[in-house]
C-alpha cells in the first residue's frame, strides 16, 4: 500500500489528484487490479497515441473511485487514500473466505470440484449456499418447482462456461469480479448518448407495441434483442438463450435494459447469472422475480388492475425494499377510491401499462434508472418538467422555503404577531403579477381532470390577492415541521431541493372555513379530519391541487358570494418525497426507509396533479385569492 501510495503521489507533496491517479491506472497494472474490480482490472487498457485512456467504462471507474474518496474535494490526501483501499482490501479478503466457505460446504466428497447435483443438494439443505448462488430463491424448491431449478440450472451453466463440473477458480472467478455491470452514471438530459437495450418478448406483438417505438422516439439509442422466444409456459427452459442474450449486450454495451411482461423472466436470470447488474426498467413484476440485485438502479412498473401478474401492493413494497435504499423505484398506478358506486376519478393501469404512454414517462423512467442519486429522486424532480416555465419562474419568484415568505410580509418586524392576518397585495406590484402567473397558469400537456376547456379558465379574473402573515403558525407548525423535513431527507441520503420536496399548491374551501385556517394560532389545515367532501379517493389527510383551475371547477371553493366572488388559498406545502396514495390509507404511509415513511402522498407518480397531507405542519397558508 505504502509503495503504490508513493507510486501515486508522482509530486510527493501527500496528496494525489484525479489526474494523478488516472495516470498512475495507466501505467501499473498493480494499482489498475487494487483499484478497480477485477473483472477491470485485467482488461488490456487502451491508450491512444496522444497517451489518453480511451477505454471509457475503466476511466469512468477510475473517476467514480477518486469521487467516493474526495466527497468533493479536488485533492485527497495519501493517508485517506490509504485508510480507503485498505478498507475495500480487507473487504475483499472477507469475500473470498465467504467464497472458499461456501464452495467447500457444496463440495461434499471434497475432491475440489462441484457437480451439478452436489449444487443442487446444496441448495435443498444448505440456507447460506442460497443466500449466495441464488439470493431471493428458495432453494429448498430446487426438486419441486421448475422455475427455481431452472435458475440452478442457468447459474451453474454461466459459472461452468458448458464444463460438466466447478473448480474453485471457476467459483471465485464469478462471484467474485464485481459482477455489477456498468459504473453509475450522472443523468445526462441528450439521451441520443444513452443506449437502451429491450428484451423483445413483451414488447412486441399486438397488445402494446407503442411502448417500444416511444423509446426510439424519445431519442434513445435502441437495440433490440428479438431472436429469442416468448416464454409462454411457467416451466420455461431460459439459460439455452441467455448466452445469445449476453452477446447482443456485450457487443451493444447497453447503459440500461428494458424488460416487460413475460420477457421479465430474462431479466431475472441475466441479473442471476451475473450477466447484467446494471440499470434496468421492469415493466411488470414476473413471477420469477423473487428479489434485486444489490445496489443496481431498478425502476419496477406495475398497474393496480394487473390482470396477468396480479400482486398486492404490499408485496410489491417488500420487493422494493430487498435493494438497497435510493437504488429503486415503485412506479405504481392504482385506481383511486369511488366517488360514488362505480365512478372513479382515475382509473388504475392494466397489464400494458396504458399510463407509460402519457407524460413522456416511460422515457422518464429510463432517465431515471441513470440518476446518480436514484431513480426515485429523479422522478419526483421530473415533476416540475410538467409545468410551463412561465409558471415555474413565478414559483420561483416567490420562493419555496418559510424563510423566503417571510421576508416579504410588512407586519411589524415581519412577526405575523398583529392583530391583522391578511394584507392586500398592491395589484401593480411584482408579487402580485406572480401570485397570479401561477394561479393562472395551464400544465404543459392536457390535466387528468379536465372539467373544462382552458379558454374558460383565460377568462376568470383576479379581484384582490391578499398575504397571509400568521406568525404563530410559523414557529409553531410550518417551521419545525420544515426543519424535521430536511432531516429526515437527509437521514435517508437525499439531498433537500426546495421547489422539489416543497411546491406551491391551491386549496379551496368555503368563506367561513378560509377564515379559521388563517386565524388559526397553531396550524391552518387539520388533516386528521380532512377528506374531499366525504370521499377520501387517495387516503385520509388535507387534499391540494397543483392547478388553482381544478379546485376552481370541481367545486371546492364553497357557494359565491353576493357579489359572485369566490376564494382560494394558495399555499407553500411540503411535500417532501410522496408515494402514490390509496384509499385505505389512514394517516400512516409506507415504509420509505425504515424508520423513515413516505412524507406525503399523490394521485400519481407520472404527473401529479393532487397532493395529501398527514402533518397539519406540511401546509403553509401563504395567500388569500378573490377571483370572478
Amino acid at each position: 500500500m505504502a509503495r503504490m501510495c508513493e507510486s501515486i503521489d508522482t509530486d510527493g507533496n501527500g496528496f494525489i489528484t484525479k489526474l494523478e491517479l488516472i495516470l498512475a491506472v495507466q501505467r501499473d497494472p498493480e494499482i489498475a487490479k487494487f483499484v478497480m474490480p477485477g473483472s477491470l482490472a485485467h482488461r488490456n487498457m487502451e491508450i491512444d497515441r496522444d497517451g489518453f485512456m480511451v477505454d471509457e467504462l475503466s476511466f469512468d471507474t477510475v473517476d467514480a473511485s477518486f469521487d467516493a474518496i474526495a466527497s468533493g474535494k479536488q485533492r485527497i490526501k495519501v493517508s485517506e487514500f490509504f485508510d480507503f483501499f485498505r478498507g475495500k482490501a480487507m473487504q475483499v479478503t472477507l469475500n473470498t473466505m465467504e467464497m472458499r466457505t461456501i464452495f467447500d460446504t457444496i463440495d461434499t466428497d471434497r475432491d475440489g470440484s462441484v457437480s451439478k447435483l452436489e449444487l443442487i443438494i446444496a441448495l435443498h439443505k444448505q440456507p447460506d449456499v442460497g443466500n449466495l448462488i441464488l439470493p431471493g430463491i428458495d432453494g429448498a424448491q430446487v426438486m419441486k418447482d421448475e422455475s427455481v431449478f431452472d435458475a440452478v440450472n442457468c447459474i451453474f451453466e454461466a459459472i461452468s462456461g458448458g464444463k460438466k463440473r466447478i473448480d474453485y477458480a471457476d467459483f471465485e472467478m464469478h462471484f467474485g469480479k464485481s459482477l455489477p455491470a456498468r459504473p453509475k452514471r450522472h443523468h445526462s438530459s441528450d439521451r441520443s448518448q444513452v443506449r437502451v437495450f429491450i428484451i423483445g418478448p413483451g414488447f412486441e406483438g399486438q397488445l402494446n407495441p407503442r411502448q417500444g417505438g416511444m423509446i426510439a422516439e424519445a431519442g434513445f439509442q435502441v437495440c433490440w434483442c428479438h431472436d429469442i422466444p416468448n416464454p409462454e409456459q411457467p416451466d420455461f427452459p431460459v439459460h439455452p438463450h441467455l448466452n445469445r442474450i449476453k452477446v447482443a449486450m456485450d457487443e451493444f454495451q447497453p447503459d440500461v435494459v428494458c424488460a416487460a411482461s413475460k420477457g421479465g423472466i430474462y431479466v431475472v436470470r441475466l441479473w442471476q447469472t451475473g450477466y447484467w447488474r446494471g440499470p434496468t426498467v421492469l415493466i411488470n413484476a414476473h413471477p420469477s422475480c423473487m428479489q434485486f440485485p444489490e445496489g443496481t438502479p431498478v425502476v419496477l412498473a406495475q398497474g393496480g388492475r394487473d390482470e396477468v401478474y396480479p400482486k398486492p401492493r404490499a408485496d410489491l413494497e417488500q420487493l422494493i425494499a430487498t435493494s438497497n435504499p435510493n437504488s429503486t423505484f415503485f412506479y405504481y398506478v392504482p385506481s383511486s377510491g369511488e366517488l360514488r358506486p362505480g365512478v372513479r376519478s382515475r382509473e388504475g393501469d392494466q397489464h400494458n401499462m396504458q399510463s407509460l404512454l402519457m407524460y413522456d414517462c416511460l422515457p422518464r423512467l429510463i432517465d431515471a434508472t441513470l440518476c446518480s442519486e436514484g431513480p426515485e429522486v429523479h422522478m419526483v424532480r421530473s415533476w416540475r418538467d410538467r409545468m410551463t416555465e412561465e409558471r415555474l419562474e413565478g414559483e420561483d419568484w416567490l420562493g419555496h422555503t418559510p424563510e423566503q415568505l417571510r421576508k416579504r410580509w410588512t407586519s411589524r418586524n415581519h412577526r405575523g404577531t398583529d392583530d391583522r392576518k391578511v394584507w392586500d397585495v398592491p395589484m401593480g406590484s411584482a408579487e402580485f403579477q406572480h401570485v397570479l402567473r401561477v394561479f393562472k397558469a395551464a400544465p404543459r400537456e392536457a390535466p387528468a381532470y379536465q372539467l373544462s376547456p382552458q379558454a374558460v379558465w383565460d377568462h376568470v379574473r383576479v379581484i384582490s390577492v391578499q398575504r397571509i402573515e400568521n406568525g404563530l403558525q410559523v414557529d409553531g407548525s410550518a417551521k419545525p415541521y420544515f426543519d424535521a423535513l430536511r432531516r429526515s431527507l437527509k437521514e435517508q441520503s437525499v439531498d433537500f431541493e426546495p421547489g422539489v420536496h416543497t411546491r406551491w399548491t391551491f386549496h379551496g374551501a368555503d368563506q367561513k372555513a378560509i377564515e379559521s385556517i388563517i386565524d388559526n394560532p397553531v396550524a391552518g389545515v387539520q388533516p386528521l379530519v380532512a377528506g374531499t367532501r366525504g370521499a377520501q379517493l387517495w387516503g385520509s389527510g388535507t387534499y391540494l391541487a397543483r392547478d388553482a383551475k381544478y379546485v376552481a371547477e370541481g367545486g371546492f371553493c364553497g357557494q359565491p358570494g353576493p357579489d359572485g366572488t369566490r376564494k382560494m388559498l394558495m399555499c407553500l406545502t411540503m411535500t417532501g418525497m410522496p408515494c402514490v396514495g390509496d384509499p385505505q390509507q389512514r394517516g400512516l404511509l409506507p415504509m420509505r426507509q425504515k424508520p423513515h415513511r413516505y412524507h406525503s402522498s399523490v394521485d400519481s407518480l407520472s404527473s401529479p396533479e393532487i397532493f395529501i397531507v398527514q402533518h397539519a405542519g406540511a401546509v403553509l397558508p401563504a395567500y388569500v385569492i378573490t377571483f370572478v
